[in-house]
């Protein structure tokens, strides 16, 4: 069976639509740990648990699609 490479997994891409301000610390560590830089700014990131994790935490903030 191959391993599972970065370059063969599948990617989603999340839109920051809303801004941090207001929300608590550990919130805004997540969405710059995600590599948002500005509102609207949209990123492609691997679908793995540990981003699924992270898009749960800031679901009131992002938008999602594959």
């Amino acid at each position: 069976m191959a391993k599972s490479t970065k370059k063969n997994r599948k990617r989603i891409k999340v839109k920051l639509v809303q801004s941090t301000i207001g929300f608590n610390k550990t919130q805004l560590a997540t969405v710059k740990g995600m590599g948002f830089r500005r509102l609207n700014h949209v990123v492609e990131l691997l679908d793995t648990p540990e981003t699924r994790g992270m898009i749960q935490k800031v679901r009131h903030l992002v938008t999602v699609s594959e």
